[in-house]
């Protein structure tokens, strides 16, 4: 790809911006003005161009690594690659796309997983719990559950932000998925209380472990 299909892009991305999507958007950390919508509508248009996704990543532009993330071939990349993304990542829809729509479908997912969990930097930590979590609910075999609730039960309520965010959907899938373990789990949650005053909208599930655990088995069991 030649550089001024970046610029057009670049441009396309530009008279996308709209000040009321910005104003949502920042509310949630990310510096962007795009309607996902539009974007999804712009990367369907551009098919998959792994060159084009590399070159709009380096731009540092949010939305511009928004696109990236969904034009590019995510087992084209390299682990060092996706490691140095993830910590450029700093808005969280960035930080997040990466990790589901890219790594998870990586063949380093697991060997970043391991580093990612083990990181000192919390927001690298929480992807490695997201991912962490995608096995608990998809591949558990060979993951030591007990350990992982001991862990969530010593750091889940003083973890910061974006870690303890992860680390709770790690509790209640564990909870949701593994009947064993599911008291345990909706145990630690009440005795932690964290997310238990969170704003939840009508018809939408808390993200406190013990409600969130009950409320999808329940329909688990009714569907």
């Amino acid at each position: 790809m030649t550089e001024t299909t970046v610029a057009e892009v670049m441009a396309e991305l530009a008279a996308l911006e709209d000040p009321k999507a910005r104003a949502v958007n920042e509310k949630h950390g990310d510096d962007h003005g795009v309607n996902l919508g539009r974007l999804r509508a712009l990367a369907k248009r551009l098919k998959t161009q792994q060159d084009l996704a590399r070159r709009l990543w380096e731009t540092g532009d949010t939305a511009a690594r928004l696109l990236a993330l969904l034009v590019c071939r995510p087992k084209a990349f390299g682990r060092d690659e996706l490691d140095a993304m993830l910590r450029q990542a700093r808005a969280p829809k960035v930080h997040d796309w990466l990790v589901n729509y890219v790594v998870k479908k990586s063949p380093h997912a697991e060997e970043l997983r391991l580093a990612w969990s083990a990181d000192p930097d919390p927001v690298v930590a929480g992807a490695g719990w997201a991912l962490t979590t995608e096995r608990v609910a998809k591949k558990p075999e060979g993951l030591d559950l007990p350990g992982l609730l001991d862990t969530i039960e010593a750091h889940l309520r003083d973890a910061p932000d974006r870690l303890q965010w992860a680390m709770n959907h790690c509790l209640a899938q564990i909870g949701i998925t593994h009947a064993g373990h599911r008291a345990r789990a909706i145990d630690i949650g009440e005795r932690l209380e964290v997310l238990k005053d969170y704003p939840t909208p009508p018809n939408c599930t808390s993200p406190f472990a013990p409600t969130w655990i009950t409320e999808v088995v329940r329909r688990q069991h009714s569907g």
